[in-house]
């Protein structure tokens, strides 16, 4: 009989909060995440505004040495892991846990795009010389399930789900069948994304995929409205702590909910848009 999976821990960094408090403090008040974009001088572009994460303070979870080395989607995702394990009251209590058998999937649809742009021009402009040493570890999508592993001494399953917006719900669907099917007792699984770049944005936008309601950017997201035009891209980050549920009960951790399922389905129809109707 497959087992019964837990939601014990919730992490967030949003663009409507840097945290679970105040995101969903956000959603209640019905604020927009959406603004002017800052990360680049969009001048040259059709779509001026994102969904960029304010106020969030890579200090509070990494030193000065991590935050050089470590792209942002990557900064992201541990400042959501290191909230959601200590609100599943892990942080002090992984001598009384099986590490072999806690895993961490995080998925992510572009990895460190960021640190990809900036080494191109750099080799580019200025030569091989100039491209970082920590050019691949801080690109890679895997990485940032590969350093909240080694953050807690985690050393069950571990890997990155690339399935664009879909990244984030497969990583909890895949942690939610490896609980099941008894090949880990914990996992911390969820997403990260950076993607407010030059590049992202210039094809995003290019292909028509973007909103460019430039002009009001708070009612820009409206993914039932008739009149929508578009997505609006947005960085940040979500964990989870799945737990098997009595391995939950016994260490007397808060369950906020019961996972009992997913789905994985395609709609077969278009790299992005939605089909209007279904068949």
């Amino acid at each position: 009989m497959a087992r019964r999976v837990a939601i014990a821990g919730l992490g967030l960094v949003t663009p409507v909060g840097a945290d679970v408090q105040s995101t969903w403090d956000g959603l209640l008040a019905g604020r927009s995440g959406a603004g002017p974009i800052t990360r680049f001088d969009p001048v040259q572009s059709p779509v001026k505004f994102a969904c960029e994460v304010k106020g969030f303070e890579p200090a509070r979870f990494l030193d000065k040495k991590e935050i050089r080395r470590y792209d942002l989607f990557a900064q992201f995702a541990i400042g959501a892991a290191e909230q959601a394990v200590a609100d599943a009251c892990l942080a002090t209590s992984w001598d009384r846990v099986n590490l072999k058998r806690v895993g961490v999937l995080i998925g992510t649809g572009t990895g460190g795009l960021q640190t990809f742009e900036e080494n191109c021009r750099a080799l580019f402009e200025k030569g091989p010389s100039r491209v970082s040493p920590f050019f691949v570890p801080m690109y890679m999508p895997n990485v940032a399930a590969a350093l909240i592993s080694m953050r807690y001494g985690a050393k069950g399953p571990n890997y990155c789900t690339v399935s664009a917006c879909a990244s984030s719900a497969h990583s909890v669907g895949d942690a939610l069948e490896l609980i099941r099917h008894d090949q880990a007792d914990i996992m911390i699984a969820g997403g990260a994304e950076a993607a407010i770049t030059p590049l992202a944005v210039a094809s995003f936008a290019n292909m028509k995929a973007l909103s460019e309601r430039n002009d009001d950017p708070a009612t820009a997201s409206r993914p039932f409205d008739r009149d929508r035009d578009g997505f609006v891209m947005g960085d940040g980050a979500a964990a989870l702590v799945l737990e098997e549920w009595e391995h939950a009960r016994r260490r007397g951790a808060k369950v906020y909910a019961e996972v009992v399922g997913y789905g994985m389905t395609a709609d077969a129809h278009h790299i992005t848009a939605p089909p209007r109707r279904r068949p």
